[in-house]
């Protein structure tokens, strides 16, 4: 059975090809050629990341940990406790700690940037996930399509056997009633 994208747009997608997009009509392709459309994103993502996109991705990732929180916290607590405490008559940033401030500031105003680029990149990278689960997901309720259509088919036929079968066997039955019959008449 020699099946066209078009057939299968009309059959289980319920429309015609010129309103297919280039992502259904791919689905539809590989279900014709019988090819697997699955494949891993993150290999695709990972091939055209520059090196500013991994450079960002690792600030992000360090950024967002705990063990950069806890680092930090800590950090806090030794300049300040060193400016405070130990440092008295001489103390490298006295209170109020206006160099920290400014270096705090100089962080958060580097820092944030750099989460948003990867941010982003993220929400690119959900959108390309998404779009592949649609498309397996897709390709999945076409073979389920094909499958019942396929167990429907089989059904179907054997129903028309079966339905053959026990006319054959009443035409049978039907002899042998007639054949009894004669016999009880004759005798």
């Amino acid at each position: 059975m020699n099946k066209t994208i078009e057939d299968l747009a009309n059959r289980w997608l319920k429309r015609k090809p010129d309103g297919l997009g280039a992502l259904e009509s791919r689905v539809l392709q590989s279900t014709l050629e019988r090819t697997t459309i699955s494949k891993d994103t993150n290999k695709a993502v990972a091939f055209h990341q520059t090196f500013g996109d991994r450079l960002a991705d690792t600030i992000a990732r360090i950024g967002g940990s705990w063990s950069f929180i806890v680092t930090f916290i800590a950090f806090l607590i030794l300049w300040t406790a060193g400016n405070v405490w130990l440092l008295t008559r001489d103390a490298f940033d006295p209170y109020p700690f206006i160099f920290l401030n400014l270096v705090l500031s100089m962080v958060a105003a580097l820092q944030a940037p750099v989460i948003m680029m990867a941010q982003n990149r993220q929400t690119e990278r959900d959108r390309i996930d998404a779009a592949h689960d649609y498309e397996v997901n897709l390709k999945a309720e076409i073979e389920i399509m094909a499958l019942h259509e396929k167990l429907d088919e089989l059904r179907h036929s054997q129903i028309i056997g079966m339905r053959d079968e026990i006319g054959r066997l009443a035409e049978q039955v039907k002899r042998i009633d007639d054949i009894l019959s004669k016999q009880r008449t004759s005798s």
